[in-house]
């Protein structure tokens, strides 16, 4: 771990962010290994630096909760180093009264937020990870389009656009308007959703190989994924998607009149995992047993960590949330084993207790990191 890494958080101050009243932190280049128990924060402390890439909580809460109990706003500010040791500085405010979020990266407020995101490069492991294989499919989609808008500004453009057509036409078909007031909504509903679908499709093709690979690795399982959309919608360019799509929707334009709800698109398709054996393949989300199902979610952030680390030109910031709860000894050490070997940038890790993170001693492994210990929002380092 003493390897000089491309970027790293150097400095990280929080005030009134969940349990952490006011902190400053300066952070070794290599990272910090976080020791606490259950509740003490640790797990907001790698919420707050990842509200940096996507000024979003990665935990799904709204950014009223993010507020600490009793104060008026929150305020996150990080400092990251390059390996030119040029310092950038990204900051994050929400005030729940006014509703009003404020994001600077080096000192100069973006005219959109949007166009902040995606600057750490950081990439979370967490045990609420297996939810992504076994939990319902719109936190599948929602990793897909964390991980594209991040890695492309096209397609982040191209949900804004699709979600807006969304919400209209679906209001449209609650209050029975005419077929003819949809069809512009049609037309845009399909060149957005198209464009979705296909870079969602790419990536997934792209990756399948190496995600089969990690399985294999760190559990020795048999396990592939891939991208099934709605409306029988076939696996082409973007042309042809887009007429596939336009049929789907004649298809299903009764049934959606019924339910006053567009019934095809991006916003219901899923991401399918599923473990091959002797004779047959099993669906994960019904059938995987419990190591196969965490072996698939760990297997899936190394994908993530690998394409934002190919996207940069740099190894990711790795935010590695207690992630070997519920792992045996040997999945766990050839998790740190591959880690290692792959990815030689930062590493902020949390634990319960040192044991979990005293896993192996080869030299250069997590386990070298400094301990810092952390108790209902104070910090040791």
């Amino acid at each position: 771990m003493d390897t000089p890494v491309a970027f790293a958080c150097r400095e990280l101050r929080l005030r009134q962010f969940r349990n952490f009243p006011d902190v400053t932190l300066a952070f070794p280049a290599a990272g910090a290994a976080v020791i606490g128990d259950n509740g003490a924060g640790k797990t907001n402390l790698l919420e707050a630096i990842y509200y940096l890439e996507i000024f979003r909580s990665f935990r799904g809460a709204a950014d009223e909760q993010l507020v600490r109990f009793g104060a008026d706003a929150f305020h996150v500010r990080g400092v990251f180093v390059d390996a030119t040791g040029r310092d950038s500085e990204i900051t994050a405010a929400y005030e729940p009264r006014s509703r009003r979020k404020r994001v600077t990266v080096d000192g100069s407020e973006p005219e959109r937020i949007s166009d902040a995101i995606g600057h750490l490069g950081a990439v979370v492991f967490s045990p609420a990870d297996v939810a992504l294989v076994t939990g319902p499919p719109a936190g599948r989609r929602r990793f897909l389009d964390i991980l594209l808008s991040l890695g492309e500004h096209e397609y982040l453009a191209a949900l804004q656009h699709y979600r807006r057509v969304l919400r209209h036409r679906n209001a449209l078909l609650r209050s029975s308007a005419p077929a003819s007031a949809l069809e512009p909504w049609d037309t845009a509903l399909v060149e957005h959703g198209s464009r979705i679908i296909l870079a969602r499709r790419q990536w997934v093709d792209a990756h399948a190989e190496s995600f089969r690979l990690r399985c294999a690795e760190i559990g020795g399982h048999d396990a592939t994924f891939e991208y099934h959309a709605s409306g029988a919608i076939p696996d082409a360019e973007h042309a042809a998607i887009a007429e596939a799509f336009t049929s789907a929707l004649r298809r299903v334009a009764a049934r959606e009149r019924e339910r006053a709800l567009t019934l095809v698109g991006p916003h219901r398709d899923d991401l399918l995992f599923r473990m091959h054996g002797r004779d047959e393949a099993i669906d994960l989300r019904e059938f995987g047993s419990g190591g196969q199902v965490r072996t698939a979610a760990i297997a899936l952030r190394m994908v993530e960590a690998e394409y934002v680390q190919s996207g940069r030109g740099r190894p990711p910031l790795l935010l590695l949330d207690d992630i070997f709860a519920e792992l045996d000894p040997g999945r766990a050490g050839r998790i740190l084993e591959m880690l290692d070997a792959r990815h030689a940038g930062q590493v902020l890790l949390t634990a319960p207790k040192d044991t979990d993170v005293d896993l192996r001693q080869a030299s250069g492994s997590v386990s070298s990191l400094a301990r810092w210990r952390i108790d209902t929002g104070v910090i040791h380092a």
